[in-house]
């Protein structure tokens, strides 16, 4: 059974800026970071987000972690939507389909059989679709290789349904890409991890229990990155027309068929931007109980404020925000601190300022500017406008003070990092969030090209003044639909903090600090998003935005962690 909640929009109201945490984070203050001064010494924290990557389909092969080692047959095992395990994985990306591959594998679990080059278990890309293939034609300039897969869904009621509460095993089922959701990448070969083992590589640690905050995808855990909370559109339209945006969803709380799942609901189905509606306009089908419902913004939806996606109507782009966010609680702390974006002067307009590319108009020069954008909000093609949390919020509006101040263009950044004066010019808070060619994301990106653009940053990070005190963390804003075998806090009855919005599936994270116990070290304590915000809350003394950054644990815990290698680290 999907772990859900059907109630009316005023009884979520105090859900949205103050969410229901179910668990503890730990009767340790000490675990949590409160009673201790491990954060201390940093005074400068980097965050870099990366996106569309779970734990075991990047790291699953990083030595001494929970991996895909440590995962039972049965949990590498998916099931077809009348819950009977898959003899093969049907594929549907043009490089694992039989033909042009082999097929070595029968199927007669679903209505319609298959053959398959693939067997019911995870599999890797690489020897698919390796690093040199040029697989990558929405992405890769001048038709450079990178060996890009398609996109898979990651959207906020699929990826319930996929983690079948806690059993990992509807990832297939649950996918507009079906089979390539079992895929994972050879970890070795990863530039991140060849940094990461090099001679002189910096300090490490790699966590290995920490999960996407919300379910879903990238909108709404960037929305929970910042704010501990999913935004919400008061009265939104509901009156079952063109601009009535609630989800509708079958029994099950799919709101969608697939090649796998066939909706009892037929077509009345709605994959849309907000939950579905606690109550439906006539013409929609009812809300099951026990679904999330009301106003709630879940999935993609534009901002009201440039720059969103040219062409977007008003009526369908999010009202401005008003809860609080990270941000916020920083600039009323006299905390400096910025959100860098890859592609920001660029489409917000900023001429001439770090990163422009597009000239002085009247017209965007830069050929990968958007065709129909109008100078100066010239977008590049791949600049991802709901990878913008700050920007859906009413304080960092266009015109603002503060939105000039914090919301800063990636090559600003990259130029601090760089300085090469005796004294580090990061502020004491810097989000990093790379441009859709450099950030790894599925079917627009390539992940080796993304990870070599990764690991420029770590390398102006770590070559820099700054290193002696920064606190580097590495994580991805989503699953971007792929497996993993670890099931979350609250799936299941799996402890941990949690609450009706998720957490979903595992994801990878790096932390780089000169003040680990080894040269490298894995974090088994449990984590999520949040505890990003958790960190900067308690290095920088600020009240917690909501309940859940207020109970989840800070990742100070990598301070205490191990070397797998080593029961005494140096």
């Amino acid at each position: 059974m999907l772990r859900r909640l059907c109630v009316s929009l005023l009884s979520f109201a105090i859900v949205m800026s103050v969410p229901v945490v179910r668990g503890s984070a730990s009767s340790d203050p000490a675990s949590r970071g409160s009673d201790s001064d491990r954060l201390a010494r940093i005074q400068h924290i980097v965050v870099i987000y990366e996106e569309n990557h779970s734990f075991d389909n990047l790291y699953g092969s990083w030595e001494g972690v929970n991996g895909l080692t440590s995962a039972t047959p049965q949990r590498k095992t998916q099931v077809n939507q009348a819950g009977v395990p898959f003899t093969c994985l049907k594929q549907n990306d043009v490089n694992l389909t039989s033909p042009p591959l082999l097929a070595t594998c029968s199927d007669t679990t679903t209505a319609s059989p298959f053959v398959s080059r693939f067997f019911n278990e995870p599999f890797t890309i690489d020897d698919y679709i390796p690093a040199t293939a040029a697989t990558c034609p929405n992405g890769l300039p001048n038709g450079a290789r990178g060996g890009c897969t398609k996109d898979l869904v990651h959207r906020y009621y699929q990826e319930q349904y996929q983690l079948n509460n806690g059993r990992q095993n509807r990832y297939v089922t649950g996918s507009d890409s079906i089979g390539l959701t079992m895929g994972v990448y050879r970890t070795s070969d990863l530039p991140i991890y060849q940094f990461l083992h090099a001679d002189g590589h910096p300090h490490y640690a790699i966590g290995d229990a920490f999960f996407q905050s919300a379910f879903g995808g990238s909108f709404l855990n960037h929305q929970w990155l910042i704010a501990a909370a999913t935004p919400v559109w008061p009265d939104a339209v509901n009156d079952g027309s063109g601009n009535d945006l609630h989800s509708v969803v079958d029994a099950t709380g799919m709101p969608v068929s697939y090649p796998l799942y066939a909706s009892a609901s037929g077509t009345a189905v709605k994959d849309l931007q907000l939950t579905a509606s606690c109550k439906p306009a006539p013409g929609r089908g009812p809300t099951p109980a026990g679904v999330v419902c009301g106003d709630y913004a879940i999935n993609t939806i534009q901002p009201i404020s440039q720059p969103f996606s040219p062409g977007t109507a008003l009526a369908r782009r999010l009202p401005l925000q008003t809860a609080p966010t990270i941000g916020d609680r920083l600039s009323g702390a006299g905390v400096d601190w910025a959100w860098y974006s890859g592609g920001w002067s660029n489409a917000n307009g900023n001429v001439n300022a770090r990163g422009w590319t597009n000239g002085a108009g009247p017209t965007c020069s830069d050929p990968n500017a958007f065709t129909n954008a109008t100078w100066p909000n010239c977008p590049d093609k791949l600049f991802q406008f709901h990878h913008q949390p700050f920007n859906y919020y009413a304080a960092y509006a266009p015109g603002t003070a503060a939105r000039t101040a914090h919301l800063r263009d990636e090559e600003e950044f990259l130029e601090l990092a760089n300085s090469s004066t005796d004294v580090c010019k990061l502020k004491p808070v810097s989000f990093v969030k790379p441009v859709g060619v450099e950030n790894e994301h599925p079917g627009y990106a390539s992940e080796s090209v993304g990870s070599d653009h990764l690991v420029d940053l770590l390398e102006a990070l770590t070559n820099s003044r700054c290193a002696k005190d920064t606190l580097v963390i590495v994580t991805y804003d989503e699953f971007g639909g792929q497996w993993d075998h670890a099931t979350p806090p609250g799936q299941g009855g799996t402890p941990g903090v949690h609450d009706i919005w998720g957490p979903g599936t595992r994801l990878p994270l790096l932390v780089i600090s000169p003040f680990l116990r080894g040269d490298f070290v894995v974090d088994h304590a449990p984590s999520d998003t949040t505890s990003i915000l958790a960190t900067i809350e308690r290095r920088f003394g600020l009240a917690p935005l909501t309940s859940r950054d207020a109970a989840v644990r800070d990742l100070s815990t990598v301070y205490d962690a191990k070397s797998p290698f080593d029961e005494d680290p140096d």
